[in-house]
């Protein structure tokens, strides 16, 4: 993934870390691997990280002399080392990225705190007709 890639999702990625957290919050403790704090933890730092470099490469870009272009040294340049900048944390999103799919996945799958427990269901009624007045 380059970091022109993971620009055009980045914002959706701090709602989709704040969506983890929640969900992680509402699950019962026996559906939680106990990696996913960390993990979570590891991407939030990783965009963190790359919200700086991308306003670094802002600033960069933006003082670039004025024929610096895509495609001159200098530009290219300056880009390239953005991207050096980026790799770790794009690295971070690869590895444990998918700890959002897996939180997701069990929040979807874990009894809802809504729903009543069995013992508190109405009782079904029993094979005896019941008499309907009239």
């Amino acid at each position: 993934m380059t970091a022109e890639a993971f620009e055009t999702v980045r914002n959706g990625e701090h709602r989709l870390l704040a969506t983890a957290r929640a969900q992680l919050g509402q699950l019962p403790a026996d559906a939680v691997q106990s990696r996913w704090v960390w993990q979570l933890d590891v991407l939030q730092d990783a965009l963190e990280r790359l919200d700086a470099l991308d306003k670094e490469w802002r600033e960069t870009r933006d003082s670039l002399p004025a024929d610096a272009r895509l495609g001159s040294p200098v530009f290219d340049d300056a880009l390239a080392e953005h991207h050096a900048e980026c790799w770790s944390c794009l690295d971070d999103w690869a590895t444990h990225g998918q700890a959002l799919a897996e939180i997701h996945s069990a929040a979807r799958y874990a009894p809802s705190p809504l729903a009543p427990s069995p013992s508190t269901t109405a009782a079904l009624p029993t094979s005896r007709a019941t008499k309907v007045r009239r």
